[in-house]
């Protein structure tokens, strides 16, 4: 019996989870309202409240369900110890963007971080996780870009820095040219070329090595 309320309780959670993915991304985080979203998965404010502490607190469980784009680039490379540093970083991005458009789920709330929230406090516990996901996928990209150098996949003279931030940039900005204008290309059949050429440019760009000219 105790079983099937756990299972019950974890049923109910879901639902309220589903039903405010689908309330955010119609109305925004701030036009979003805890009735709404009782409303539309059908049960009372109280019950929201008996899985989650506030609307914060259930935006952030509705976006643990996916990682965002710098915390799965950063998980991954951070699991990876042997082969190519750079092969993988390439799979994973390419991973990444074509989930973007063929998970319909992902792509909603990815969509909801980027173009229906606006954080305005630099306190806000979804902030806070943004920004920390930034910085810890740029320090792992930049691991890699050094594991990719003692491993002689990339030239010793590669400037790491200015080289992960390219790729960061280039990454999130394919995806966020996309969420734009989504039927100008289809990331799912470009997603290979973009960030092969990506990659190119921080093998091959003679402005990413080291230099005076270019220090």
């Amino acid at each position: 019996m105790a079983r099937k309320t756990k299972e019950e309780a974890l049923e109910t959670r879901n639902q309220l989870l589903d039903a405010a993915e689908d309330v955010f991304y119609r109305l925004g985080y701030a036009r979003t309202t805890l009735d709404a979203v009782a409303e539309a998965a059908g049960m009372t404010r109280g019950a929201i409240y008996w899985h989650f502490k506030n609307k914060s607190d259930l935006f952030n469980a509705m976006c643990d369900r996916v990682h965002l784009p710098m915390e799965q680039l950063a998980e991954s490379v951070n699991q990876e110890k042997t082969g190519d540093p750079l092969h993988h970083m390439r799979n994973v991005a390419v991973f990444f963007l074509k989930e973007c458009e063929q998970n319909a789920h992902f792509r909603k709330i990815i969509e909801i971080l980027w173009k229906k929230t606006e954080f305005v406090d630099p306190a806000d516990v979804m902030y806070i996780r943004q920004h920390e996901a930034a910085l810890n996928g740029r320090e792992h990209i930049r691991k890699s870009l050094v594991r990719a150098v003692e491993t002689q996949h990339l030239s010793a003279d590669t400037d790491i820095r200015l080289a992960g931030v390219l790729l960061q940039a280039s990454i999130e900005g394919i995806l966020q040219n996309w969420l734009l204008a989504p039927d100008y290309f289809s990331l799912a059949e470009e997603a290979e070329r973009l960030v092969d050429a990506c990659f190119d440019a921080i093998r091959h760009s003679p402005r990413l090595r080291k230099s005076p000219q270019n220090s």
